[in-house]
Formats: structure tokens, sequence, C-alpha cells
């Protein structure tokens, strides 16, 4: 099932570049085909999903490369399972959000939307860390590749910079990867999980705080955390809006999601010694996004500044170390996964209109297009954290989590609440209400049927997740006690000289058949 779902979108591709088709409506038909028949397939997971089993589902495990020894290891948990049904969901809102925007190129851009897909859910979906840096190398390129031509105005600037701020990430992680096997002989994630939690292995405190660092600073960048940022204003600006929705809703869960897969589980002495700083940077982006996106007279802009302050909150619950905050960081990556990219496909849907994105540009739009205003009303409230909608949720959870370990976190991450309804409020009311100062806006035409449908989805999910959080938070409960589990391993506190970091080999294998012995059988 995770090998059809990863590798779906790269067959519609494969088939839409040996086609050669060149009528364009086609071409789109045949994408958002394959991107939605994956959604449905994806839901499957969701049905079929263990809310009580805390390990891995769905596992698929086969050798690739015998030396060194790498397998094609795929599964999901209660951590990575909502964010590839996020990924499968907002590829055909891409495809749609681009049905008229996109005019040159048809065919190249639907081929590495689908390319694209594959590599973003092959991240959440890799259990072996070769495998792993493959897939979040693959990603790279398409993004490159749909900013570079498909932007606007600075589109190569915005390219290049997206490309060298995230391999200089890979790099680290790329280098804390092959140390990680140099250690333990094995690429495989859960194997390294075993032998860690079990005191096989036993890192010293240089060592793990050097790996935590090197893997940190690669999904820092991709979050983006304050002050490693400065990419993703101009990636977004100058990104279409199929790019800034994807990137929005996805890409930068990819920081996220590895702090929560890695760094935490793997490294949590370093995660702990290093926690205050980070949650001071998280508090800073938290605070410092805020305030930029109130002075940005860009539209586009103020949203990808307001992606700053608010995946700042999503770090800090991840580092509150309690099931509440992590849970509430999970669920935040999904709020924002909807809610901003939303925002970013208004900001679309009315740069097709009038060809700007400079608020100055609109005013009172709300008089021609009420729809249109009615939807990035409750799209904006939604991001705020209005409560009933999904922002309230995972915010409130963050903040008690945060609560009880830090108050004064606590306190001033939730003037970053109060300062997004500021930011968010005023740009609502300098585009929509008032008076219509430009001629153009007079005569623009309301949201069309696609765009209604679009919309109109976004909305229900919005509703569904402020009111029905416990389907997603009970099915997050396993994955998260599991990791904090894991960060509580008896040998990481054990006081005394610390084990040699290559282990007996004979007892390596001794002690991964008893682990193989008591897992939860898998076909």
């Amino acid at each position: 099932m995770l090998t059809i779902v990863v590798f779906l979108p790269a067959a519609g591709a494969l088939g839409l570049l040996l086609l050669r088709a060149e009528d364009h409506l086609w071409i789109r038909r045949a994408a958002l085909t394959v991107a939605l028949a994956n959604f449905a397939l994806s839901l499957l997971l969701l049905a079929g999903f263990d809310r009580t089993w805390p390990g891995y589902q769905f596992e698929e495990m086969r050798p690739w490369i015998e030396s060194p020894p790498i397998h094609y290891h795929l599964g999901v948990d209660g951590i990575s399972l909502f964010l590839v049904l996020l990924t499968t969901f907002l590829v055909p809102v891409a495809v749609l959000a681009s049905w008229r925007g996109i005019t040159e190129r048809v065919r190249m851009f639907h081929i590495l939307l689908l390319v694209l897909e594959t590599g973003m859910v092959g991240v959440f979906v890799a259990l072996d860390l070769f495998l792993f840096f493959v897939f979040w190398e693959v990603m790279l390129v398409p993004m490159y590749f749909l900013i570079g031509i498909w932007g606007h105005e600075r589109r190569i600037y915005a390219a290049i910079k997206f490309v060298l701020f995230t391999m200089a990430g890979s790099v680290l992680m790329l280098v804390a990867i092959l140390w990680l096997y140099a250690v333990t002989g094995t690429f495989d994630l859960p194997r390294i999980q075993a032998l860690l939690v079990n005191g096989v292995l036993v890192l010293s405190p240089v060592t793990e705080l050097l790996l935590f660092s090197a893997f940190f600073l690669a999904f820092a960048i991709k979050v983006p955390l304050f002050p490693l940022h400065t990419w993703l204003p101009d990636a977004h600006v100058e990104a279409p809006t199929a790019g800034s929705v994807i990137l929005a809703g996805v890409l930068l869960k990819m920081g996220t999601y590895g702090l929560l897969r890695f760094c935490l589980p793997l490294f949590p002495e370093a995660s702990r010694l290093l926690a205050p700083g980070i949650a001071v940077l998280a508090i800073a982006g938290i605070l410092y996004g805020a305030l930029v996106a109130m002075v940005q007279p860009d539209l586009k802009k103020l949203i990808a500044y307001s992606s700053v302050s608010h995946l700042g909150f999503v770090v800090l619950g991840i580092f509150a170390f309690n099931a509440i905050g992590i849970e509430g960081a999970i669920y935040q990556m999904l709020n924002h996964g909807i809610s901003t990219g939303g925002l970013f496909l208004v900001a679309g849907m009315l740069y097709d209109r009038r060809h700007t994105h400079q608020i100055d540009a609109f005013g009172g739009l709300a008089t021609p297009m009420p729809v249109l205003a009615a939807f990035y009303l409750l799209l904006c409230l939604s991001s705020l954290g209005l409560p009933m909608l999904n922002g309230f949720v995972g915010e409130f959870l963050i903040l008690l989590g945060v609560f009880r370990v830090e108050k004064w976190w606590a306190a001033l991450a939730a003037c970053g609440i109060i300062l997004s309804a500021v930011y968010l409020l005023w740009s609502y009311q300098r585009v929509f209400f008032g008076a219509v100062t430009a001629e153009p806006n007079r005569h623009l035409p309301d949201a069309d049927r696609r765009e209604r449908i679009l919309l109109a989805t976004l909305a229900g999910l919005i509703l569904w997740m402020g009111i029905g959080s416990p389907m997603f938070i009970t099915r997050m409960e396993a994955a998260t006690a599991r990791v904090l589990r894991e960060m509580e391993r008896p040998a990481v506190h054990n006081v005394g000289p610390v084990a040699p970091e290559r282990p007996d080999p004979a007892q390596m294998l001794r002690e991964l058949e008893r682990l193989r012995q008591d897992m939860h059988p898998v076909e």
C-alpha cells in the first residue's frame, strides 16, 4: 500500500512524459485524476490504521543494496499518517489552483508537481536513513524548477537561494547519517532506535551533541526556524500559487517532522541540553514573524512571515517534551497546512485577476467579490486561532504543554497569537473593506465554480478539525507516548563510564533477534 501511495504520482508523471500530449485541458485532467486517485488510496491507510499500536504500521522491508546494507523500508505511525494524508490532499488542490494560472509548459509543470508528491510522501514514510535522504533530495529538485521556471520576476534568485539553504542542511544531515552508520553498521531507523533504547549502544555526550546539531540544523533550515528563515519569504513571493501552497502546506512540515522522528528519540540528552536555547529561538521566531508580517506591503510576503511565526509554535511544542505539547505540535502542522495553504490559494486567485500582490492595489473587494471575501475571512480566523476552528486546538494544546514546563515561554508565545490577529485582520480590512479606490477593482469577477469547490472543501476541513479533533488526536497518542518513552531510556542516565560507541557485533545480533521476536507481526 505505501509503495503504491509513494510511486503512483511518479508513474503518472512518467505517463505524461511518454505520451507527450499537447492538449492542455487533457494534461490537467490527467494530472488531477492521478492526484485524486492517490488521495483516495491514502485514505485506506487511515481506515486500516490501528490507533492502539505505537509502532510502525503497513511496513514494507526489502533488501535494496547489499554493501553497505541499505533497505527499502517503509512504514507509518501516528506522527506521519496525517502528514501523508495532508500531502496527498494538497496536491490535487495545487493542480486545481494552477488550472488557469499556468499557461506555458503545462505538461512539464504537472510532471514536476507529481514527482514532487512522490518525494514528499517518501520523506514521511521512509524508515531507512539512506532512503530518507534520497527522498529528501528528490523533493528538492522539482520545487527548484517550479519556482525557477513558473515563478515571478525574481524567481531565479529565489530558487537558487532555496536550493543553497536546503543543500547546506542536507550536507550536514548526510554526514550525521554516515556517522550513525559507522557506529551501528546499519541505516535502518528502527534498529538504531532499538540499539539506543536498550542500551546496546550508548553515544558519548560529545558525539550525541554533534549528531544532534547536524540533524537539527538541517531540519531548522527547512522549518524554517529564526534566524534561518530568510529564504522562505523570497521563495513564497516568487513561487506560483501551486508552489506556495505545497511549500507552506507540506515542505515546511518536513523540518518539524524530522525533529520529532530523529532528534528527540535518537539524541534525547542533547535535545534536553539545548531545549532552552531552541525555545528562545522559537519564541523569537513567533514574535519576529508576527511583527514583520504587520508591516508588509505585499500580501504574499505577509502570509509567508506568518508561517515563520506559526511554525515557531510547532517547534516550541515539540521541545516541551510532554504528550500534550507534542500532540499539539503535530496537530498544528496539519492546521497550518490547511489554513496557510488556503491563504496562499486566495492570494493566487487575487493575483490572477489583478496581477499584483501589493495590498494598496486592492481595497473594497468585498463589494464585487463577496464569496471570496467570506472564505478569506474564515481562513484568517482559522489562522489566528478562533475557538471552534482548527487553529485554536493546536495552539491551545501547545500553550498548555509549554505552560507545564515554563510559564514565561507560554506567556511570550501567547503574545504571538494576539499579534497574528492584528496583522491578519488588518490585512483583511485593507484588501476587502472600505471604498473601492482602484477602478479595475470595481468589476473583478467573484469566485467561479472551481474556486468555490476548492475553498468550500478547505472550509469544511477547518470546521471539522476544530470540532472533531479527537478523531485526529487519538491516533497520535500511542506514537507520541513511544517517542517520550524512547527519550527516557535508562542507559542514557547511567552514572559512570560511558559504554563504547561501537558495541560487540554478536551482542547486537542477539539483541536484535530478541526484539524481532517481540515485535508486532506484520505482513
